[in-house]
């Protein structure tokens, strides 16, 4: 393992895989972040994509010391390849940045200087800007205010796992713009294996059990949404019952890791479980609307399993009523009921 540096420098991690169109833009946004405060290296790393990645990454290096290029024999799949980074870092900072998403200018050098000035500070993170098929999404400049930019919040790493819990326990934290103690991830370990779709969810809520967060108001970085991102094709299926699943596992997981420095333990490991089965219940209804008759047995078992409160609750009744009437029964009176719905919203 790499001896960790104490100067202000930011190791960063570009795995890739197909990404190739992508990739120098990548690198490049985290090379113009460098400056005489912020020295950064960067690690690409190729996961025997079958496209001119190793081209494009081998350009790169003959251009800048600063980079190293690896590339694998065969594809080992991103967790193992996210951990190989971590192995390699060695600066006082990293990020871990795909190869289809970009920095913005200034990301690393308010991310350090956060850090170096509060060292209970584990990581930082800020908003993205979201880039699609219909254009971008978020405002680079949304750090300001009246004229003035925003100051920075630093919540304690309750504070952090609460506000996870009140975003109804989802990732709230965009991966490219994550800036973490390099000495604080290397003491707690990388991704976790068994976690191929929350890995990144885990990580945060396991970092914040350990200190505290840093959190900007400004874009930090730009997070491409195509049709090749993984979670989107995962997110897609089943009606969302393997994404809860993984939430679960990655709640599960951090309890089971964190509770020896977490003060009541127990209630904040409910407090996460809670709104996946609002959420389950929520999509059982759904499904049954759509015929889907077994997904959404599957999703209210989900909700009811893990938190049986759930089954005292508006929607798991009207779910019920409607398992009672039937599909075919319930299939005709929806037009009626939603009928009744607009008129009530328009009064």
């Amino acid at each position: 393992m790499n001896e960790v540096s104490n100067s202000s420098g930011v190791d960063v991690i570009v795995p890739c895989y197909r990404y190739a169109h992508f990739l120098r833009e990548c690198v490049e946004s985290v090379l113009t972040n460098s400056s005489s405060k912020v020295k950064v290296r960067v690690l690409i790393i190729d996961d025997a994509s079958p496209d001119n990645t190793a081209e494009v990454a081998e350009a790169l290096v003959q251009k800048d010391s600063r980079i190293t290029f690896v590339r694998h024999a065969v594809n080992r799949g991103h967790i193992a390849t996210y951990n190989e980074g971590i192995e390699w870092i060695a600066a006082k900072y990293m990020l871990l940045l795909s190869a289809d998403d970009y920095l913005l200018p200034g990301a690393l050098a308010r991310s350090i200087a956060l850090m170096d000035t509060h060292s209970e500070v584990g990581f930082t993170f800020g908003k993205a800007v979201i880039s699609g098929d219909s254009g971008i999404t978020g405002q680079p400049d949304s750090s300001i205010s009246n004229g003035k930019e925003v100051e920075p919040r630093i919540l304690s790493g309750v504070e952090f796992i609460k506000r996870t819990q009140q975003s109804g326990s989802v990732n709230i934290v965009p991966t490219p713009t994550a800036v973490v103690r390099t000495e604080l991830q290397k003491r707690l370990g990388g991704y976790r294996a068994d976690l191929p779709h929350t890995g990144d969810m885990e990580m945060w809520l396991r970092l914040a059990a350990h200190g505290s967060v840093g959190v900007f108001e400004s874009c930090q970085a730009v997070w491409r949404r195509h049709g090749a991102n993984m979670q989107l094709q995962y997110y897609n299926s089943q009606r969302q019952l393997p994404d809860l699943e993984q939430r679960k596992a990655a709640i599960d997981c951090f309890y089971k890791t964190c509770k020896s420095v977490l003060s009541n333990p127990e209630q904040l490991h409910r407090d996460l479980l809670r709104p996946l089965a609002d959420e389950g219940v929520a999509l059982a209804g759904s499904a049954f609307n759509a015929g889907e008759l077994e997904v959404s047995k599957q999703l209210s078992d989900f909700g009811a399993e893990i938190d049986p409160e759930v089954t005292k609750s508006f929607r798991w009744v009207v779910l019920a009523c409607k398992r009672g009437l039937g599909f075919r029964a319930w299939r005709t009176l929806q037009p009626v009921v939603a009928c009744l719905r607009k008129r009530q919203n328009s009064l």
